[in-house]
């Protein structure tokens, strides 16, 4: 029987020669993500029931990063709860403060994320770690705490979406405003449950940095997962990132392998986009907006808050003073200090930008970066309900880099082309 990737991971996590979408199986988990938000309560689980276990400590990977470093007295008390049980279990791969970052650019940087395995953690965004050929998924603390204890979880097999992406990108157009074409085309209900599979040229001329923040946003359009599967590129990036246990399993999908359907773009046809609130799915070209004033540019979170954007950012507000609030937060501090040794911190200072520590707070509206009532952020994250970065009476327009640092330069949504 021919099956996709996302069905072919699950069969072998199951312990089974073929699923099919629809199907119950139980998995077992490879990977389990923890940070400072949901990983206590399901601490808190754990304990209620009477469980004093994990199922294994070499496997259980945790990171603070919502609200690191603390930010009040409730936050510290998180962290104080997830060190001292991190210790307790001897979790060999505990990222404390100092070594802590965005769970999502941290993992595959240190070498968490292999191809064909199944990670689940604590964060709707943990789908980012499909851009490996891995199947991720999101869970909550329930499920979390069954994982921490059992690893292993029940899922029902997912129907596939094929997203063909053709077509070279043209100037000043980026991966981000490739998922935001696709949300945009299918709405944020339009893969409710379904494994977002995407292949085609346009992916070849991709780093894996860049087809992370397309896996990223897959959870923004409902999917279960999203999916990319192994060439090249994923096999350099892994060359230089996997410490240990190198060795992996990978899977493609069957020519014949069956769709719930197939989407096709011409990639050379999308513009740098813009979504406008409030959601994912309102992107439109920057032309249907620009000139739109806004009070705060943010630059960072899981989705764009790697080297290489910071890099593209940086080429953007070279010699120039940026003209709002500018919040420049890389993802994990390997990143950070990459980002200082190649002078890009001189640039974003010398323009006048906030440069933080690696953190996950702005952007779902805990601290470093609050919006004010009637304030409009322009936003490299990859969320913008209503009230995500602080007041209901806010809006969040989502953006690349590249948007983000020209529109911070102009303080308004400005066509990042012009810059490049």
């Amino acid at each position: 029987m021919a099956m996709t990737i996302t069905e072919k991971i699950l069969a072998r996590a199951a312990g089974k020669d073929k699923v099919r979408a629809g199907d119950l199986i139980d998995a077992n988990i490879d990977i389990v993500m923890c940070h400072d938000v949901t990983t206590p309560p399901a601490i808190s689980m754990l304990k209620e029931k009477g469980i004093d276990k994990v199922f294994d400590p070499e496997k259980i990977v945790v990171t603070p990063d919502h609200f690191q470093p603390a930010k009040d007295i409730k936050s510290a008390e998180l962290h104080k709860r997830l060190d001292t049980w991190a210790k307790e279990k001897k979790i060999k791969h505990y990222y404390k403060l100092g070594r802590a970052g965005v769970c999502h650019a941290l993992l595959p940087e240190q070498g968490h994320i292999r191809p064909g395995e199944v990670i689940v953690g604590g964060d709707s965004h943990t789908c980012t770690y499909g851009a490996f050929g891995a199947f991720s998924t999101g869970i909550g603390s329930t499920d979390l705490a069954a994982a921490i204890a059992t690893g292993q979880l029940w899922f029902k097999v997912p129907e596939s979406i094929k997203f063909v992406l053709n077509g070279k990108l043209g100037k000043g157009v980026y991966s981000k405003d490739v998922i935001l074409a696709v949300i945009a085309r299918i709405s944020t209900d339009g893969a409710i449950y379904k494994a977002m599979e995407f292949v085609g040229e346009t992916l070849a001329d991709m780093s894996m940095e860049a087809r992370m923040t397309i896996t990223n946003m897959a959870i923004e359009a409902g999917g279960k997962n999203g999916i990319i599967g192994f060439d090249d590129v994923t096999k350099a990036y892994l060359d230089e990132h996997l410490t240990d246990k190198k060795d992996y399993t990978v899977f493609e999908s069957d020519a014949d392998a069956e769709y719930e359907s197939v989407e096709e773009f011409d990639c050379s046809k999308i513009e740098p986009m813009v979504a406008l609130p409030h959601l994912p799915s309102g992107g439109v070209a920057i032309g249907e907006c620009q000139g739109m004033e806004m009070d705060q540019a943010y630059i960072g979170s899981c989705t764009n808050g790697r080297i290489e954007d910071l890099r593209i950012a940086a080429n953007i507000i070279k010699g120039k003073e940026v003209a709002i609030r500018t919040l420049i937060i890389p993802a994990t501090p390997v990143i950070w200090k990459q980002a200082k040794d190649e002078g890009l911190f001189d640039i974003f200072y010398d323009a006048g930008c906030v440069i933080s520590a690696p953190t996950c707070g702005a952007c779902l509206g805990g601290f470093m970066g609050i919006l004010a009532a009637g304030e409009k952020c322009v936003s490299t994250t990859n969320r913008n309900f209503v009230g995500r970065m602080g007041s209901p009476k806010s809006e969040v327009y989502l953006a690349s880099p590249a948007t983000a640092a020209a529109s911070a330069v102009e303080g308004k949504l400005t066509d990042c082309r012009k810059y490049i």
